[in-house]
């Protein structure tokens, strides 16, 4: 029976393959009772199962192909120290004597026990380690029960695509290498560390599907539409013709964007664009400049800090930056501080979680308050600013006060760098990101303080809005045509335009073709995006003309236009139709 579900497209494209799925070893566990000469023999097969998860992991380090994120390295560390933790790994065997049980059933008792700990803590990194836990002990339940964790043939399995309730990363590394079309999950977010890995592996994924695992059989055909966040399940001989044409519509178009890599970004009317890539390690600067990016418009360096047992250090900051900067022969690199807290946990910071965390202690607002942290950051960036053209962006900026304390913490760290004899770039560009309607309304201030701006709308429209855009419950109430964002939108780029700084656009409308129009209408030069996207915009923008879409943008922006004339407008410039 056919069937769709729908989620959250987080990586996109088109997948067509047979489902593959993942099983749940903890929650099929059955338990059985043994006899105390038996003991010895579970005691054995359960330390067995642990040092061939060991050997499982330390495999996979090696098989981690070259230029794959270095996130990959710390997942598995993780997962290897916490196989090493008596806790989960020798109080089972106690169990299977005590209660003279099987090993399975002994390792679920010591899980459940474990994870029951997790319910109280507040901080929500450290809740979000329970699933390593289980991802962990998921692996040596495969063992025991002789399934393994081995990826399927790809030779004999085709397509593959991988239905799970949750994915982990280590797991999707396993995929890598294979015959491997796409994978969905009943959970998760956009930003996940899934989710991250996704995208750099540019493969077709939805998440957030709730009943995928349990709706979906083993080998069913599937189809996945990683860009509108659908799954078609034994989908009909019409719909499998239809999006057969599209991924191989796809496909053509990828090649032929592929020749305008090269060529020069500039419109039908001869204005240029700057398009550049946001990446989240450092080993992300080869897929941008594959796609003929300008240069890397936003390093987020928070996933420096995420999934490892310690604190990045100075001299391993500096070290990813200096190389990143190398790396890009000149090209700009704007590199972010730090954009920690809401979703992003380090567990070293143990601070609890807020009431509400996107509204709480993030971003620069914590480095102000993790000083130390702040000032190794800060100088790590301007050593590195030696070796190219290296810009700092500070994120999440709100008043007069916030701006000042951190102008001074940047001038600090020159001052400590100065007086040691370390060279850096004295004239280095400082920007601010506007992504709280606070600074948009008042502008005025910031432009006294930085040299350039970039304006990050995934927070600026979830504030202005109200709307979490990581609850797909309210997904249909972030609208980044919604009236007042771009009102916002409009204002920001008249002041800096006013106060002759740059200003670009760093946020997930950016890479979104639909938008293009409007944006280049409202007057933005330099857009950065997930450097997947950058020549599918590149195609948009050179078939533009400007002339044409501003008196367009004008009427849209008048106070007094209805609400149909403004809705032909938006669909005029963002209809599919009229993307070329």
């Amino acid at each position: 029976m056919s069937f769709n579900l729908h989620g959250i497209g987080i990586s996109n494209g088109i997948a067509i393959g047979n489902a593959h799925l993942l099983s749940h070893a903890y929650s099929e566990v059955v338990q059985y009772e043994i006899s105390t000469d038996a003991v010895e023999y579970e005691r054995q097969r359960f330390e067995t199962a642990v040092e061939k998860a060991r050997r499982e992991l330390s495999d996979l380090q090696t098989e981690i192909p070259i230029g794959s994120p270095s996130e990959f390295q710390e997942f598995i560390k993780l997962h290897q120290m916490i196989l090493d933790d008596p806790i989960l790994t020798d109080a089972p065997k106690k169990k299977i004597e005590e209660l003279l049980c099987n090993a399975e059933w002994a390792l679920k008792i010591q899980l459940e026990k474990l994870l029951e700990k997790f319910l109280v803590i507040k901080d929500l990194y450290l809740r979000e380690r329970q699933k390593d836990i289980i991802q962990v002990a998921e692996r040596i339940f495969k063992i025991l029960e002789g399934a393994g964790n081995k990826v399927p043939n790809s030779h004999s399995h085709k397509n593959i695509i991988v239905v799970a309730h949750d994915i982990s990363p280590t797991e999707v590394i396993q995929f890598r290498e294979k015959d491997f079309a796409g994978f969905i999950t009943d959970v998760g977010g956009t930003t996940s560390h899934t989710a991250i890995i996704a995208r750099s592996l540019n493969v077709p994924s939805v998440v957030a599907l709730h009943d995928a695992r349990r709706l979906i059989k083993e080998g069913e055909q599937l189809i996945i539409d990683g860009t509108n966040g659908i799954v078609m399940a034994s989908p009909g001989k019409k719909i499998l013709r239809e999006y057969r044409q599209k991924k191989n519509d796809i496909e053509k178009k990828q090649k032929v964007l592929k020749k305008i890599k090269n060529e020069p970004c500039i419109t039908k009317d001869g204005k240029k664009i700057d398009l550049l890539a946001n990446i989240e390690m450092p080993s992300d600067t080869l897929q941008a400049k594959e796609n003929g990016a300008e240069g890397i418009g936003l390093f987020r360096t928070e996933f420096l800090y995420l999934g490892r047992g310690d604190l990045p250090t100075e001299e391993e900051q500096f070290l990813t930056y200096k190389n990143a900067a190398i790396d890009l022969n000149g090209h700009p690199i704007i590199i972010r501080t730090f954009d920690l807290g809401a979703d992003k946990h380090t567990e070293q910071l143990s601070r609890p979680v807020a009431p509400n965390p996107a509204l709480g202690l993030r971003a620069i607002r914590l480095c102000l308050a993790e000083p130390e942290m702040f000032r190794d950051q800060i100088r790590a960036i301007l050593r590195a600013s030696m070796y190219g053209n290296i810009k700092i962006l500070i994120p999440m900026l709100m008043n007069k006060g916030e701006i000042n304390q951190t102008l001074s913490a940047i001038n600090l760290a020159k001052l400590s760098l100065r007086e040691e004899g370390t060279a850096f770039d004295e004239d280095i560009k400082i920007g601010a990101m506007i992504e709280v309607p606070a600074a948009a309304i008042a502008f005025d201030e910031f432009a006294k303080q930085f040299d350039f701006f970039s304006v990050g709308t995934n927070d600026l429209i979830q504030y202005t809005l109200a709307v979490d855009r990581t609850d797909d419950s309210v997904s249909h109430l972030y609208d980044p045509l919604h009236p007042a964002v771009l009102e916002l939108l409009n204002r920001i780029i008249l002041k800096a335009n006013f106060y002759t700084k740059p200003v670009g656009l760093c946020g997930e409308m950016a890479g979104d073709i639909r938008l293009t129009k409007i944006l280049l209408g409202l007057g933005l030069k330099n857009l950065s995006m997930h450097p997947g996207n950058l020549l599918r915009v590149k195609n948009i923008v050179i078939h533009t003309n400007i002339s044409e879409i501003e008196p367009k943008i004008k009427k849209l922006m008048a106070p007094d236009i209805s609400t149909d004339e403004r809705q032909k407008i938006i669909t005029l410039l963002t209809d599919d139709r009229n993307m070329t």
